[in-house]
């Protein structure tokens, strides 16, 4: 099943949601209305039962180069442009309960790196370029850029990224765990999809459990976080599908 609109694929198989950015002519600059149908889309398969997995992909020589700047000075000059309306469609995407597998080609700039550090897998081709130029047009990261890279790269690194707007490649985003691993571009498809239905025939209860518990301890203290894998483990120790899997597994023996 495959749906279209100005902006987005939305294409589902088996168990999987596959979200296709399609402004070609703009290299996948991103609009709030792209935003808008990404955001929708998410939510539309949070709410879905058969879809387990969430993949969110570019084209073979670019994933998304930045924010839509024709549209940007539209709404500056007409004073229109509302931050806060972004950020909330932004957050939508961001906060996507179920996983989310980012298929990297090409560049992911600005806001397009965001949507890709927004994802929980990154799979990135050689080809792959992460980076913020937007100080070299006078503004700087809004969609959580600042935070998320020193976060991801440390302070040294994120500095020079966002202070000089260089890119980083796809090499030195493995190097410095900015991405999950290279992917070869004529096998970056497959393989999204082959990690993508590795986590969707696991319990499902559990790898939700894990995506927010991950989520929830990367900002706290060893010790919270700790704490809060007990609790997580003990609220998956009470599922149908843990006690189903023991009493088969025990049968077995």
């Amino acid at each position: 099943m495959q749906e279209s609109s100005n902006n987005i694929i939305a294409e589902v198989r088996g168990n999987i949601g596959i979200i296709t950015l399609n402004r070609p002519d703009v290299l996948n600059a991103v609009s709030l209305e792209m935003l808008n149908d990404i955001s929708y889309q998410m939510q539309t398969w949070e709410y879905d039962e058969e879809i387990r997995v969430i993949i969110l992909r570019g084209a073979d020589n670019v994933f998304a180069a930045g924010i839509d700047l024709k549209e940007l000075s539209e709404e500056i000059q007409q004073q229109s442009f509302a931050l806060k309306t972004w950020q909330d469609e932004f957050s939508k995407i961001a906060n996507c309960s179920k996983p989310v597998i980012a298929a990297v080609a090409g560049y992911a700039l600005g806001i397009g790196c965001d949507l890709a550090l927004a994802c929980d897998i990154i799979l990135a081709a050689e080809s792959a370029q992460f980076g913020y130029p937007e100080t070299s047009i006078g503004i700087i990261p809004a969609f959580g850029g600042c935070s998320k890279l020193i976060h991801a790269i440390g302070r040294a690194k994120a500095m020079e990224a966002i202070l000089t707007g260089k890119a980083i490649s796809a090499e030195e985003a493995n190097e410095c765990g900015l991405i999950s691993r290279i992917v070869n571009l004529l096998d970056l498809e497959n393989e999204s999809l082959r990690v993508a239905n590795r986590i969707a025939d696991l319990p499902f209860q559990a790898v939700m459990q894990a995506k927010e518990t991950l989520r929830q301890v990367e900002n706290m203290s060893i010790r919270s976080g700790e704490d809060l894998e007990a609790k997580s483990c003990r609220l998956t120790l009470n599922t149908d599908e843990f006690k189903d899997i023991l009493s088969n597994f025990a049968q077995k023996i």
